[in-house]
């Protein structure tokens, strides 16, 4: 057993890594520069923590999903690992106490939010870590060709010059060739070097359903495919409404987006993960960081904006590596619905400026004033005082954030948090001197560790239970300890945020760059048509397209698709079906022909040669003008 695997049994209880989880283990070891595609479900998180385990140091990990961070955090924590994690929405005074433990508190992992490598206080402290690897999660967010750009990714760069020994390893589960290369050029790679697991998913069957009733085909699916399932849709709302449906017919199902609380979604997901919810249906923020292996179907209601945003979501069924089904409804108002979403999504630019200037207004941010201040943004009151539509002004803020302006992060749900900040000694002098707060203090030392040295999150409700007080006693106990000095404590808070990376600027010098906007908007619309594409086909295989998406060229049929069956249907060979295809495409390129002409170029195997123009006839890849035959 090699000392990677020792620490993959200590910590996972697993004896074997994964498909190409070891060489990527090894790279980052060995101080290599590495770029690691791997699919959903490949355990990426394994690939930067066992090395860091067996190394001296800490290792930074960039993620800007803040929910997946705190997961990873707590889930390393239960094992015994020292991590810990800095993001937007922490106080200054927390973020100290954080770096101090960096520094000092022998710990193994510190998470990052890639808006925190810009500031100060970090780049201070970063110097001094011992540092032994920097793994960036997500990192086709750094390629301005990938589909989710995010400017603070081009702070990681930075980093090169503050730890110019420390290998970076970057780790995607989607990547098209043109963005991985991009990718390694953005991050400095000393050397360029690039793992990558096949996008292929043998047991993974991807189905497209051309429906203009699509509850009534996901009924049809629920019935007849058994096992748990994730059912994925746009908006909040028709999470709730599918769910609903769902159980009026008979199925246990459940509900999920992003607007529920800590507390809910932590419910809903276990819940799921054990079986007591066989469907979950959710936004695509549903599933990240969530490892449950045995999901056998999932559906999509709506098309998703790119081919890596489908490939990553249908890619949570089957992580067993026994068969799933990948279903994508599609109907003829799905093309209106994504034209419709592109106009929303890249309002004028005029628009995106007054959005800017209305927003430093509401936040009472004057010119030249603001920069790296955090604020709490509630964007529906945002949109009632300068009555504004709510997805335009969210999709001015994106641009405005691509530009590099601010940052806005998802909606948070923070438990409150606290930290005592005298000592054991001066902490009993107030117990002594005021006995209504000793009951509470109690309480917190029995209940949570390490509050001298470090924020802790708290649960007011839980200590009024164990005290017979109520949560607002509680509440008003940590105030009065707050104004005495004893502790520093930050209450509950559930809201998204906006950073301001630069001080506001007038109109004049507020620049939304042609590559920002025009070029974007090209390749948006280039990656919706190609989603578009994939639902319309009928006549390739389903994992061929995919696969040549990503840069997998020379694939085979996977032979269960939904289109492949159909061909399976006419009894003809894929050498056969091959042979005759590039027979038909050659002579009709050559000029159209009418059918007997065709066939008659080929006079062997007559009956397959007429099955086979049928069938393209049918899936749209033939037509016929004028009795003659073209090729579309």
């Amino acid at each position: 057993m090699t000392d990677f695997t020792k620490i993959l049994f200590q910590y996972w209880g697993h004896r074997a890594f994964r498909p190409l989880q070891e060489e990527v283990v090894a790279a980052a070891y060995e101080g290599r520069d590495t770029l690691a595609l791997m699919p959903t479900g490949g355990g990426k998180s394994v690939c930067f923590q066992v090395p860091a385990l067996a190394k001296e140091g800490i290792c930074l990990v960039v993620t800007p999903l803040i929910a997946l961070m705190k997961d990873q955090v707590e889930n390393l924590q239960k094992k015994g690992i020292k991590a810990l994690a800095v993001y937007s929405g922490m106080t200054n005074r927390e973020i100290d106490v954080a770096l101090n433990n960096c520094l000092y508190g022998d710990y193994k992992f510190l998470y990052l939010s890639p808006e925190r490598l810009g500031t100060d206080i970090f780049k201070a402290r970063v110097a001094d870590m011992n540092v032994n690897l920097i793994a960036i999660d997500e990192a086709h967010c750094i390629s301005q060709w990938g589909y989710d750009f995010r400017p603070s990714y081009m702070k990681i760069a930075e980093l090169r010059e503050l730890l110019p020994n420390v290998p970076i390893l970057a780790l995607t589960a989607t990547a098209t060739p043109e963005v991985a290369q991009d990718i390694m050029e953005r991050l400095r790679f000393r050397q360029k070097n690039l793992l990558k697991k096949s996008f292929e998913r043998k047991n993974l069957v991807y189905v497209v359903r051309h429906t203009e009733d699509k509850r009534k085909e996901l009924l049809k699916i629920a019935q007849a495919v058994p096992g748990t399932a994730v059912v994925y849709v746009r908006t909040r709302g028709a999470t709730v409404e599918v769910a609903n449906f769902l159980r009026e017919n008979g199925f246990s199902a459940d509900s999920y987006h992003g607007g529920m609380s800590n507390e809910e979604r932590s419910r809903k997901q276990d819940e799921w993960k054990n079986n007591a919810t066989r469907i979950v249906v959710a936004t695509n923020a549903f599933g990240m960081g969530i490892d449950k292996p045995d999901v056998r179907w999932v559906v999509h209601m709506e098309l998703p904006d790119s081919l890596e945003a489908y490939y990553q979501e249908a890619g949570r069924g089957g992580r067993d590596e026994k068969k799933a089904f990948a279903v994508l409804l599609y109907s003829e108002a799905d093309k209106i619905a994504m034209d419709r979403r592109a106009a929303v999504a890249f309002p004028p630019v005029e628009e995106i400026k007054r959005v800017y200037q209305a927003l430093c207004t509401y936040l009472q941010i004057p010119i030249g004033a603001g920069r790296d201040s955090v604020h709490d943004f509630n964007l529906f009151d945002f949109c009632k005082a300068y009555k504004m539509h709510s997805l335009t002004v969210h999709s001015a803020l994106q641009f405005l954030q691509r530009d590099g302006y601010l940052e806005l992060t998802d909606e948070l749900d923070n438990p409150s948090r606290l930290m005592f900040t005298i000592d054991r000694e001066e902490l009993y002098k107030i117990q002594v001197m005021h006995p209504d707060m000793d009951l509470v203090i109690k309480a917190l030392l029995r209940a949570y560790s390490g509050l001298f040295s470090q924020y802790a999150n708290i649960d007011e409700t839980y200590i009024a239970n164990a005290i017979r007080l109520t949560p607002n006693d509680v509440y008003q106990t940590l105030k009065r300890l707050t104004q005495l000095g004893a502790i520093s404590y930050i209450p509950r808070k559930k809201t998204p945020l906006i950073i301001f990376t630069e001080e506001r600027l007038d109109d004049k010098n507020l620049r939304i760059t042609k590559e920002n906007y025009a070029d974007r908007k090209e390749r948006y619309v280039s990656r919706t048509e190609q989603m578009l594409g994939y639902a319309a086909s009928t006549a390739k295989c389903r994992s061929q397209q995919l696969l040549a998406y990503f840069g997998e060229t020379d694939s085979y049929r996977c032979g269960q698709c939904d289109v492949c069956l159909e061909r399976n249907e006419l009894d003809i060979s894929k050498y056969e079906m091959d042979e005759f295809l590039e027979h038909i495409k050659k002579q009709l390129h050559a000029q159209p022909l009418r059918l007997e002409a065709l066939v008659d170029s080929l006079p062997q195997k007559t009956d397959k040669m007429l099955k086979v123009v049928r069938w393209l006839l049918d899936n749209g890849k033939l037509e016929e003008s004028g009795g003659t035959l073209h090729w579309r």
